[in-house]
């Protein structure tokens, strides 16, 4: 999916806070964790943006399915390990103290399955007292089908314009982002085809503790989605 936006990726997102959102969740870190370790894992963490903020305070590792976005991962965090696979099935050789999930990237788990399999995946990597820090994507009544967005990136050169509109196919929300990049070298357009499951509040909740975890709800969470916070009960 990242193959050809990949390089683009940052200055889409750069409205985003990375700052201040790590800033947030280093506090519900130091609230909820009751292991005496600092090893922290990010699940599914794109260019590596939260990563450079929650370095400075853990021994940070980062994961991701695209190659492509980890390869900015990289070079934005010299001398971080970084380990590309899917949720699901990553099987690392250690366990951490914090684990995150950080941009809503949790809700490209397409079914209830795949979104258990995730949760109790990354709570297997979690060492006693450990923390897992779940961003959600948006529940079924928030999700608008039938809205339509747009967004323009105008730089000196490079101007991107990007739309979509939002739909419904049962319990998934189907978007498809057509951006039209122009480049001094070149113009062209790509379509990037997204589908996220819409879970409720209960479904993230019940889906954290049937893999054992004491769950907390924060509503607000770090970007107004919301947080879930699973802590793995000392052996």
């Amino acid at each position: 999916m990242y193959d050809k936006m990949a390089q683009y990726y940052d200055r889409i997102y750069s409205f985003k806070d990375y700052a201040e959102e790590a800033a947030k969740i280093v506090a519900f870190i130091h609230t909820h964790k009751r292991s005496d370790g600092r090893r922290l894992l990010d699940v599914a963490c794109g260019t590596g943006h939260h990563l450079e903020f929650l370095a400075k305070s853990f021994d940070a590792e980062g994961l991701d399915i695209s190659s492509e976005l980890l390869e900015h991962a990289e070079n934005r965090n010299p001398g971080l390990a970084f380990h590309c696979a899917d949720m699901r099935t990553f099987d690392l050789p250690v366990k951490f103290d914090i684990i995150t999930c950080l941009f809503s990237s949790i809700g490209y788990m397409t079914s209830i399955k795949d979104l258990e399999t995730a949760i109790a995946n990354m709570a297997r990597h979690l060492v006693p007292g450990g923390v897992l820090i779940v961003e959600p994507w948006l529940t079924p009544d928030v999700w608008k089908a039938g809205s339509v967005h747009g967004m323009y990136i105008d730089d000196p050169d490079l101007k991107i314009a990007r739309v979509n509109t939002s739909l419904t196919r049962g319990r998934l929300s189907i978007f498809d982002l057509h951006h039209l990049v122009g480049t001094p070298e070149e113009t062209f357009h790509f379509v990037e085809h997204h589908e996220m499951g819409l879970y409720t509040v209960e479904e993230m909740t019940a889906a954290l503790e049937n893999a054992g975890l004491i769950t907390t709800v924060d509503p607000e969470g770090i970007t107004g989605r919301g947080i879930y916070v699973g802590v793995r009960a000392d052996d």
